[in-house]
């Protein structure tokens, strides 16, 4: 079936959403100089390559109404009046909707992330960074590969790019300068990502969602360790105008971010009041909590790569997450590639188990 069929409003799949680039692209002729830290990660990056067709296991099953097991109360209209009024089947069909929205605006993201990292490949000037961004834009590939293959094969539902998520994809691609792809896709949108990847992960209680989400978050820390690398040793250097600038790139990217994940695409599908929704979303507990935890990665990385002036603490007091800047990064990270190992170490002794059991019921049928 067509992606088009599934979408929930009208898209021509027939067109292309087409991005005008500008900038340079970057040959360089030194083969033999490279920081040790990304020569280190884009070895790194080989050796972690896999395949979504074998590492994931898709014979499991997925109720698309009840596609990650999480509570009722993470949808923002839990116990209002809206909710109240909703039949049993109305919130079936609203669960499916949520989820179907939030994978479809990671499976955008990954082409938009697919799509920066070949840019960068095409525009950093040193050679080390090529190289990792290359090992990335299979990454992302891989990504999008498995997101589209879990909305179109087991939720039947594809939701179109969100506004937001667009706009800042936008303003990401069609700058000049080398390193906007690194600070809006690398930092912003990945460490978004990353976060939002990270909550569910852990909440979610169906196998095939947590495998999908733990492995691309293995990938995912090493592509926010890069943008870290490499944006750190460059903006020591650069002046206060161009780092005010970026500052402020900053800061409207993640005002943008945050407004993305009010769901105003469901309400509308629905047919709900978007207005009233929108008052909702404001005053959820969770949703409140959620947008927060949202920015676990990006304030502390911001922080980092010294992109810290009073705009940026400024906003992120406004949006209640400043005291965030100084998270363990390592620590997450560290932890986001040790889940998916361990969720593999549970699936392959879960296997064994299973191979054993067999093997004694066929000895004891034998004995028979």
């Amino acid at each position: 079936m067509s992606t088009k069929d599934l979408y929930s409003a009208t898209v021509d799949t027939g067109t292309t959403w087409d991005v005008d680039m500008s900038g340079a692209s970057r040959f360089t002729w030194e083969y033999d100089d490279g920081r040790d830290r990304l020569l280190s990660l884009y070895q790194k990056g080989k050796d972690k390559q896999w395949d979504s067709a074998k590492r994931i296991d898709w014979s499991l099953e997925v109720d698309p109404y009840d596609a990650l097991g999480l509570p009722e109360q993470v949808l923002a209209i839990y116990g209002t009046p809206l909710w109240d009024k909703l039949t049993q089947k109305d919130k079936d069909e609203l669960s499916r909707h949520h989820a179907a929205w939030q994978f479809s605006q990671f499976l955008h993201g990954e082409q938009g992330a697919m799509i920066c990292s070949a840019r960068i490949v095409e525009s950093v000037p040193d050679l080390d960074s090529k190289f990792y961004a290359a090992t990335q834009t299979m990454d992302e590939a891989r990504h999008a590969e498995t997101y589209a293959r879990f909305l179109q094969e087991k939720m039947e539902l594809v939701y179109p790019i969100n506004n937001n998520l667009q706009t800042l994809l936008q303003q990401t691609l069609d700058d000049s300068r080398w390193d906007m792809p690194y600070l809006g896709m690398q930092v912003l949108i990945e460490g978004l990502a990353l976060a939002a990847f990270g909550i569910l992960r852990d909440m979610t209680t169906k196998p095939l969602p947590k495998q999908i989400l733990a492995y691309v978050m293995q990938d995912e820390a090493r592509h926010v360790a890069f943008g870290r690398l490499a944006l750190k040793d460059y903006y020591a250097n650069i002046s206060d105008a161009e780092r005010e600038e970026r500052e402020e790139f900053v800061v409207e990217a993640c005002y943008l971010m945050r407004d993305r994940i009010r769901g105003r695409e469901v309400w509308q599908t629905l047919g709900y009041d978007v207005k009233e929704c929108d008052g909702y979303v404001e005053n959820s507990e969770f949703m409140q909590a959620f947008r927060n935890l949202l920015f676990t990665r990006i304030v502390p990385i911001v922080n980092d790569i010294g992109l810290w002036g009073e705009k940026v603490q400024k906003a992120y007091a406004d949006m209640g997450v400043l005291d965030m800047a100084g998270a363990d990064l390592d620590a997450m990270m560290r932890s986001d590639e040790d889940t998916a190992d361990q969720l593999d170490k549970e699936r392959r002794e879960a296997a064994e188990i299973e191979q054993r059991k067999a093997e004694i019921e066929e000895t004891v049928a034998l004995a028979d």
